[in-house]
């Protein structure tokens, strides 16, 4: 059976609508995709729920659809989930938005740290929220999550331990008391932090443990930061949110 592609479009969407989908959507329906007049789509706006959908027209430049029912299915975690990730270099930063987001994160907040080796700033800096929101958004389009997660603008890590929060706020240590499983059930989700692929200093460490984040232990091994935050994204996941 032929999968039908999801595509997401930010404009409002209702049942019966003619729409001329966004430049992005219509590229990406039109020119990486290729689909003709008359094949179906599911169309989804990020507030929840999706669109069936069939194109009337499409070509290189413009994509223009028919929006059908609306379903309003989720497959959102109940569990909340923030991470916090030190940016690691190229790939790696991209590889671990796609994935978190796969595995239901909500919130991502890019960090800086005195161990990060990723120098960004300014129209750069802007840029690279940009991209990293759009690969959420592609993530959003092949795992079937109707909510996209937001990338926030990439602070210091002192002002991200600083912000005021009631989530369980987790630190990954090699030396740490909890475990996941020992780890008392989340009221409001979960902060996680993950550092760079230097660590954090042990002024940082203590940093966060002021505070209020636990220091949890995941395995004898030492792992990347990029299979750090997918490790614990998915064990937290498997202890409190919807992964069996």
């Amino acid at each position: 059976m032929t999968r039908i592609p999801r595509i997401y479009e930010a404009s409002p969407l209702k049942s019966g609508q003619i729409l001329q989908l966004s430049p992005d959507a219509a590229n990406h329906v039109g020119r990486v995709l290729r689909m003709q007049a008359g094949a179906p789509l599911v169309l989804f706006n990020g507030k929840g729920g999706q669109y069936s959908a069939l194109i009337e027209q499409s070509d290189k430049k413009s994509v223009q659809v028919r929006i059908g029912e609306f379903s309003a299915s989720e497959c959102e975690s109940p569990l909340a989930f923030h991470l916090g990730q030190v940016i690691s270099r190229g790939e790696k930063m991209e590889f671990t938005i796609q994935k978190s987001v796969e595995l239901g994160v909500d919130i991502i907040t890019p960090l800086f740290s005195s161990r990060c080796g990723v120098k960004l700033t300014g129209e750069r800096l802007a840029k690279k929220i940009q991209q990293w929101q759009s690969i959420a958004i592609a993530a959003c389009e092949q795992c079937g999550r109707n909510r996209v997660p937001q990338i926030r603008p990439a602070l210091s890590l002192e002002q991200w331990l600083g912000e005021e929060s009631n989530e369980l706020k987790l630190n990954l240590h090699p030396r740490a008391q909890y475990s996941v499983n020992t780890l008392p059930a989340p009221n409001d989700g979960v902060r996680l932090l993950i550092g760079p692929e230097g660590g954090l200093s042990d002024d940082e460490i203590l940093l966060a443990r002021q505070q209020g984040f636990l220091d949890i232990l995941l395995g004898p091994r030492v792992l990347r930061t990029e299979t750090a935050a997918l490790t614990a994204i998915t064990a937290l996941q498997c202890r409190f949110g919807d992964l069996a």
